[in-house]
């Protein structure tokens, strides 16, 4: 009986081990278990109701497995998000960045597809002043045919209740609400306004038109009063929340905080210039969402950074810092 145990109990300190040194100097996926995350609103969490019927909003779950169509297309002028598609109910379209325009493809199923409910091809006409020639459809795994915008697979998402609303904005860093041409209404990850074309805009950022399928590169910027910090590809500040933990890998970060904290999504290695790698892996979160790490600690950016440069989270509460390269706390005052 003792040798059993003891070999029961080697197995599981390897295993420990294993993922420490995973955590600790190799790029993967750390998952750690006994997570408290609270009540974040994943990607792939199930919505709790579909696209309704009656009141406009969303209602039994049965209308998920036949969406609603989106009839005649409007523009809708947002002040924070500019020129978003909705359909003739006036719902905010979106596009998931995991999901290809070319060739089109969605990656949103099962579970995800509950909680980003397919726009449906057909019985779709294009909004006054926009280019038909961009609709277009793509067969999804099963079969049915989904609504897509210069190839981008179009969605509604479970949360917004009311026309107008965009509360799918940004969650995961990877959903974005569609412009009238199936770009990003907001290009920046964190679903505030940028004005900058030389910054967000993919048309001159990426002339091919094909996205990386990395949300953002890291690399670092000398601000003038923090001095060297990490920002992501389009120049945002990266930050640390000190209640979140590195080993045991843990986020305090959920719910209403990812909406103002987004995540940094998984940026590959490769695209990493001058930050360090330890610890560079995938921290698979409890709600679902996938984010980047440096040495162990979750990284996010701030929606209230508006433009790259901006600094706005540092000392936000007295628990938001900047990051420097070796992943330290920047705690200089701005």
């Amino acid at each position: 009986m003792n040798t059993w145990r003891n070999a029961s109990l080697a197995v599981t300190a390897a295993a420990l081990l294993t993922l420490t040194t995973a955590c600790g100097q190799e790029q993967g996926t750390a998952s750690p278990n006994g997570q408290a995350v609270g009540n974040a609103a994943p990607a792939q969490q199930p919505a709790e109701s579909g696209y309704g019927s009656s009141g406009g909003g969303y209602g039994s779950g049965a209308d998920v497995a036949a969406p609603k169509a989106a009839g005649q297309l409007a523009v809708q002028d947002s002040k924070k998000l500019g020129k978003v598609l909705t359909d003739s109910e006036g719902f905010t379209l979106y596009r998931f960045d995991k999901d290809t325009a070319k060739p089109p493809k969605s990656n949103c199923d099962g579970d995800c597809a509950a909680a980003w409910p397919v726009v449906p091809a057909g019985d779709v006409k294009a909004a006054a002043g926009t280019d038909a020639s961009l609709l277009g459809e793509v067969v999804r795994t099963d079969g049915s045919k989904q609504l897509t915008v210069d190839g981008w697979p179009m969605y509604r998402y479970a949360k917004d209740t009311a026309p107008g609303q965009t509360n799918g904005q940004g969650v995961g860093g990877t959903w974005f609400a569609s412009a009238p041409d199936g770009k990003k209404a907001a290009a920046n990850a964190d679903g505030a306004a940028v004005t900058d074309p030389a910054v967000t805009d993919p048309a001159v950022t990426d002339p091919a038109g094909a996205e990386p399928a990395d949300a953002a590169g890291l690399s670092v910027r000398k601000d003038p009063e923090l001095g060297d910090i990490v920002v992501d590809k389009r120049g945002m500040t990266v930050y640390r929340f000190t209640q979140d933990s590195a080993w045991p890998m843990k986020t305090a970060c959920t719910g209403d905080c990812l909406k103002k904290w987004p995540v940094v999504a998984p940026v590959s290695k490769n695209s990493v210039e001058g930050v360090t790698k330890k610890g560079f892996v995938t921290f698979d979160r409890p709600d679902g969402i996938k984010q980047q790490t440096i040495d162990c600690w979750p990284i996010y950016t701030f929606a209230g950074d508006e433009k790259p440069g901006d600094v706005n989270g540092q000392g936000v509460g007295g628990t938001w810092f900047a990051v420097s390269p070796d992943s330290k706390l920047v705690k200089t005052t701005k």
